[in-house]
């Protein structure tokens, strides 16, 4: 959990404790909770609009004219008419 052992977090809860007093600790962990909740929610929720986006923005080429696509499939037909291979001459 962010890098902090057992030992260090111990150390930041009795300092809290000592600076904050028991009366108060409980209440500023209750909202930091709060808080980081609140952020995790918004970040996620973030994170999947820019994802919505991302694949909206992923769209299909436009449909070609009927006279392009003609002329592509003849192009295509008049290559495969040909012998492939080397030359024989």
């Amino acid at each position: 959990m962010f890098g902090i052992g057992m030992t260090e977090l111990l150390v930041i809860l009795a300092i809290g404790l000592i600076v904050i007093g028991p009366k108060k600790l409980p209440e500023l962990a209750r909202s930091l909770g709060k808080g980081l909740a609140e952020f995790r929610r918004a970040s996620t929720e973030m994170r999947r609009e820019f994802l919505e986006v991302a694949d909206e923005a992923r769209i299909d080429p436009p449909p070609q004219k009927p006279e392009e696509a003609d002329s592509e499939k003849a192009s295509e037909t008049d290559s495969a008419d040909e012998p492939k291979g080397s030359d024989v001459g």
